[in-house]
């Protein structure tokens, strides 16, 4: 399995994880749960009239982390805006439950995909595995 294979099914299973973004100042975290894995990228999915979008527009670099009962995933890197139509479709068909608010031909819908990403899973039983890509 690949690396990123590996953390998308992390984060795939446990359904929820936190973004953290900057603010100027100050931080910001909060819950998500879109994720794909398409083309060989790693994808999340926000709206643009949102606070994050604005927040990963002026700042790319984020942090998410995300736990199963056993072992935490953080993964840092930069989001990179993705407007290409069939990404957009692909995490809708996915993620049924988000076509109540966002459509692949709206000007809202955001996919954004993980570049220079280090991915560190740890725990208290194993060694920390760190996977980049």
């Amino acid at each position: 399995m690949s690396g990123i294979q590996k953390v998308y099914d992390f984060l795939d299973t446990v359904k929820t994880y936190y973004l953290a973004t900057v603010e100027g100042d100050q931080a910001r975290v909060r819950p998500f749960g879109t994720v794909l894995l398409f083309g060989g990228k790693l994808y999340i999915q926000t709206g643009k009239v949102k606070a994050v979008s604005k927040q990963i527009a002026a700042n790319p670099k984020v942090e998410l982390c995300a736990f199963d009962g056993s072992t935490t995933l953080r993964l840092t890197g930069e989001l990179v805006n993705d407007d290409s139509r069939e990404v957009k479709v692909a995490m809708l068909e996915k993620m049924p439950m988000l076509k109540e608010m966002y459509s692949a031909d709206d000007d809202n819908t955001q996919m954004l995909y993980f570049q220079n990403a280090t991915a560190v899973f740890s725990s208290f039983t194993e060694a920390p595995q760190t996977i980049t890509f």
